[in-house]
């Protein structure tokens, strides 16, 4: 089953296959600049992001993994597809709403996009339901964990859940019947929802025919029955269940013909001109109370919803029958992920781990020593986020620290180093931190942050107009022997303790003159002081970015003509940005070896025959969401090392503030090259193989080859080193 997304398009009128796309391309034996921009050879973006899906939903039925994180995948591509329908899928439809037509590299206009999408997400969908009730649930069941059916419920059960009706949702829901008087209400994204079909009049006289009932977010969507009440520790029942059941009490006097869940999901992108605006913080307050009801983009309805309600609900949304999905099962299954912490078998978890710190970063040593004498790399989270944390600590307590800057993207919500900020401020230490208002989805909680930075003193800068600031820096200046010292701390990933337990991630911690010097002058860019500088280390977007990495490339090819050593190895999130996909096919051409190993989308074409023979891509998918970006270039046998906060997408490379870094120290960047490529592409267990016609093929240990698992590997490492 292994990601059919992209084979399933064919059904879509005005979209082929991916393979017969592929066969529009000239079968040449020697390829000229100009064909290299023949849509053929370009992956649409829209659907290599549903094949990611896919993938991640494959993780859901592989056995060889604990059963409640299998659970946990699911849930997660769900929450997936809710995003790629609030953000891509809307935005596909805004152009289209503005008359724009203009293709893109795939030559697939906007149209013929979501009429793919349509096709790709339907067979996706179905694909989420047959998983849970085929594969997940029986063998949920199977080790005592059971999501009861009504038709299961026994007397002793139906009796306790009736009580719990009343005593815990009864107080809370509020229907609404509909009539000239109580028109269709505004229905909240992603909200659960039930169309109610009655009989009879209500104490009034009206016969209203249909009734709204939205489940409140408050509540839980999975409920524990007691064990008093059941055969085992793990019996659960859904929300909806029990409202199916009991929802005839919430119109006494009235039948009830019908329940029917539904789920609307709406455009969340915000649209602020900042060109036009004085305060950013207000103006995106003022989106963000508009964002829960904002256009309607997709409409999930249970699968025996009947038409007549399923047209009337469609109607009112203002959505056509293409956008309508069903569901075979709860509309809201992504909230099923609350499974994993209720039910109590630690052993259906992955196993917990010990990241380790090294000796002289731990808590009790002096860290500035520590990072004078070399440079130190974290990889999140085989080691831990700790000596980062504690950095700051130590900085906040020594009287010899004067500033601390600080760029900020998502933190999370009950964040530690936000809290040292602010006590770093409160102490009378220059403390300025750049804060993204516009992260997407964290916006409101960027502007609490803001605002409580603020009001403790802290100078906060929200970064550049039109630029999210998305690179991830922080530097101390401390005064030592009568001069000021900067100390570095440079990543890939976020100031976010949870994430730093679940993504991976490279932070390089330097004392490098250098270095503190060039991330001086980066904040005080943006802060607005002066034009873009030129650095001695960093490489930054939107100024210089871009520009290198072609020149990075065209480099390994020259090198490969004059028969140089040469090689190209990265791995980012996404690829996706025409010209350098252009530039890595003319290397290609030149005999330049090429592994990608990209998570996400990919655009890109390996294995082309004369095109793209020697680009190797692939997407490590597993325990952890693999979020480093690094880029190494052999460079004739003198290799490049670097790590950055940016992908090979056009925002990141065009539109945003990024930091690319070097590995300066050979050991550091041989570490980082091993753990983020060389480990990927001996990986036959989580690695999934990117094909020339755009599906992926699960890497398989060949004959007598041991299964290697890079995550694993990993934590193995640095359980040892620990």
């Amino acid at each position: 089953m292994a990601d059919r997304v992209l084979e399933d398009i064919d059904e879509a009128p005005v979209a082929g296959p991916v393979e017969r796309v592929l066969q529009q391309a000239p079968e040449l034996d020697v390829w000229n600049d100009e064909d290299l921009e023949h849509p053929s050879l370009y992956l649409n973006r829209e659907l290599s992001l549903l094949c990611f899906t896919r993938r991640v939903l494959e993780l859901a039925r592989d056995p060889g993994l604990p059963l409640l994180e299998r659970v946990r995948f699911l849930c997660i591509s769900c929450t997936n597809l809710d995003e790629f329908f609030e953000v891509r899928v809307a935005s596909i439809r805004q152009r289209l709403q503005h008359g724009a037509q203009q293709p893109g590299p795939d030559n697939l206009t906007p149209a013929a996009t979501l009429a793919a999408i349509r096709s790709a997400v339907d067979e996706l969908v179905q694909a989420q339901y047959r998983v849970l009730n085929r594969e997940l649930t029986p063998a949920l069941k199977a080790e005592g964990i059971r999501i009861l059916k009504r038709s299961k419920w026994s007397k002793a059960q139906h009796k306790w859940l009736h009580q719990h009706f009343r005593r815990e949702l009864m107080p809370v829901l509020s229907p609404l019947g509909l009539d000239p008087v109580h028109p269709f209400p505004r229905i909240l994204n992603k909200s659960l929802n039930f169309a109610v079909e009655l009989e009879g009049r209500d104490a009034f006289g009206r016969d209203p025919g249909l009734a709204l009932v939205r489940a409140p977010r408050s509540l839980p969507r999975l409920i524990k029955i007691p064990k008093s009440y059941s055969k085992g520790d793990n019996d659960f029942v859904f929300l909806s269940s029990i409202l199916h059941e009991f929802i005839n009490e919430l119109f006494p006097g009235m039948t009830v013909c019908g329940c029917y869940q539904f789920r609307v999901t709406r455009n969340s992108e915000l649209f602020v001109d900042e060109e036009e605006i004085e305060d950013l913080a207000r103006a995106l307050e003022g989106e963000l109370l508009e964002r829960g009801f904002a256009e309607a983009v997709r409409l999930e309805l249970a699968e025996n919803c009947p038409e007549h309600v399923a047209k009337l609900l469609t109607s009112k949304f203002g959505l056509d029958e293409a956008d309508v999905y069903r569901c075979d099962g709860p509309v809201n299954l992504n909230r099923m992920v609350a499974l994993c912490d209720s039910a109590d078998r630690p052993d259906l978890l992955y196993p917990p781990f010990q990241p380790n710190v090294p000796a002289a970063l731990t808590a009790g040593n002096d860290l500035f020593a520590a990072i004078r004498r070399c440079d130190w790399l974290l990889h999140h989270p085989y080691d831990g986020f700790a000596p980062t944390v504690d950095l700051l600590r130590q900085a906040v307590a020594d009287p010899e620290v004067l500033a601390i800057k600080q760029t900020l993207y998502r933190t999370g919500s009950d964040s530690v180093m936000v809290n040292l900020l602010v006590e770093a401020a409160r102490a009378g230490k220059d403390v300025t931190v750049v804060v993204e208002l516009r992260a997407r989805f964290d916006e409101e909680a960027n502007i609490t942050l803001a605002t409580r930075l603020q009001e403790a003193g802290v100078q906060v800068v929200y970064g550049v107009v039109g630029h999210k600031t998305h690179a991830k820096m922080m530097v101390i200046v401390r005064r030592e022997r009568g001069r000021l010292k900067r100390y570095v701390h440079l990543g890939t990933g976020n100031y976010h303790q949870g994430t730093a337990k679940g993504y991976t991630d490279f932070a390089l911690l330097t004392a490098d003159k250098q270095f503190g010097q060039d991330v001086h002058q980066l904040f005080q860019q943006l802060s607005g002081l002066g034009r873009a500088p030129k650095f001695a280390h960093l490489i930054q977007s939107p100024f210089d970015l871009h520009d290198w990495v072609l020149g990075r490339i065209e480099r390994e090819a020259e090198h490969a003509r004059a028969g140089r050593p040469s090689g190209i190895d990265a791995k980012m999130n996404s690829l996706t940005e025409p010209r350098v996909i252009r530039a890595l096919y003319r290397a290609s051409r030149a005999g330049v070896p090429i592994r990608l190993v990209v998570r996400g989308t990919c655009c890109l074409r390996p294995g082309v025959p004369g095109l793209s023979d020697t680009i190797q891509v692939r997407s490590i998918l597993g325990r952890f969401l693999e979020h480093s970006r690094v880029y190494r270039f052999a460079n004739g046998g003198d290799p490049d090392t670097y790590a950055s906060s940016a992908d090979w997408m056009e925002r990141n490379l065009f539109q945003r503030v990024e930091a690319a870094f070097p590995l300066l120290a050979p050991k550091l960047a041989e570490r980082v090259h091993e753990e983020a490529i060389e480990l990927a592409f001996r990986d036959n267990r989580e690695a999934w193989i990117l094909e020339a016609d755009g599906s992926y093929r699960h890497a398989w240990p060949g004959d007598g080859a041991e299964p290697l698992r890079l995550q694993q590997a990993l934590i193995e490492r640095s359980t040892e080193h620990a």
